[in-house]
């Protein structure tokens, strides 16, 4: 014989809910003004689709070893190009959307047809100039590219973190061209991390 709920038993349960909920709420919220707010201007503004973080630790930001210009007033500025010993070598850069639309990399995706890094610096690559070899950007084992994903809607002003890894050139190529697919590419030093 089915039992029957009791107003009682319904209440409880309406009160764990509640309870459960309001911790939830609490547990995400940001709690204290620690001045870093979406809404501080000395902040950069990132679009909250960004899956990218901050500028990494140890690049200098101030430092521009070149900068790639794109239509629509879209600008990468190259912070450091970093060969590591494990054999590939970081691009570390901040995206800028200096014009009056927003920005989605859509053309900056790879043109391989099993790419998964959509919205992504992808279809970036470094160049040899003088062993005349192309490096395309590394994958992991999922096929995601070992570069920055989720740039989309990037608004007019806005700036974005971006890097890209890359399987090192021989160890007497001291200078790469960075390509990024509608910008003009940007010459700049290697330098051994």
């Amino acid at each position: 014989m089915p039992r029957k709920n009791t107003g009682g038993a319904i209440g409880a349960r309406v009160a764990v809910l509640l309870v459960g909920s309001l911790l939830a709420l609490t547990a995400c919220g940001g709690g204290g003004d620690d001045g870093g707010g979406a809404d501080d201007p000395k902040k950069p503004s990132v679009g909250k689709d960004a899956e990218s973080p901050a500028a990494p630790d140890g690049v200098d930001t101030d430092k521009v070893l070149g900068e790639l210009k794109g239509p629509n007033g879209i600008e990468v500025a190259v912070h450091s190009a970093v060969r590591d010993a494990g054999g590939f070598v970081t691009v570390n850069g901040t995206l800028f959307n200096k014009g009056e639309k927003t920005f989605r990399a859509l053309e900056w995706v790879s043109g391989e047809t099993a790419i998964k890094s959509r919205s992504s610096i992808a279809g970036a690559t470094m160049v040899d100039p003088e062993g005349k070899k192309r490096y395309l950007v590394l994958r992991d084992t999922d096929g995601q590219c070992l570069c920055t994903t989720g740039i989309t809607g990037v608004k007019a002003g806005e700036t974005r973190p971006v890097f890209a890894q890359f399987p090192a050139p021989p160890k007497d190529v001291k200078t790469i061209e960075f390509h990024v697919p509608s910008m003009s590419p940007a010459r700049v030093e290697l330098s051994e991390g």
